[in-house]
């Protein structure tokens, strides 16, 4: 049973999926055309292995779905929103200092 998610939970399903890189790089390819898995990591030159953990997180996420195309699978976002919201956070100018990290990093791993 489908259940609508409350705004903490989709937020926090957002920034988990772009708290890693390949991730990120697998959303901005996806808001460009969905393709196929072997073709992904052929395009992110990364190991078929890695991408396909990397794919599970996102649809755990709601953010991908599979497609069914003969005997291959596609993947797409799951919703086409989801490309203009990329393209909004590309868009918003984040003002950070050069020589200034987060207090945290050395010990969250962020920034």
């Amino acid at each position: 049973m489908l259940t609508v998610a409350s705004d903490i939970d989709v937020l926090a399903r957002f920034g988990r999926a772009l708290a890693d890189p390949i991730r990120c790089r697998i959303l901005l390819a996806l808001r460009q055309k969905a393709a196929y898995p072997s073709d992904l990591a052929d395009s992110l030159e990364v190991s078929r292995t890695r991408l396909s953990n990397h794919l599970a997180c996102l649809r755990d996420c709601g953010l991908v779905v599979t497609v069914p195309d003969g005997r291959r699978t596609r993947y797409e976002l799951a919703d086409e929103r989801l490309g203009h919201a990329l393209d909004d956070l590309l868009a918003a100018v984040v003002a950070v200092e050069s020589d200034r990290t987060c207090p945290d990093a050395a010990t969250e791993g962020c920034c």
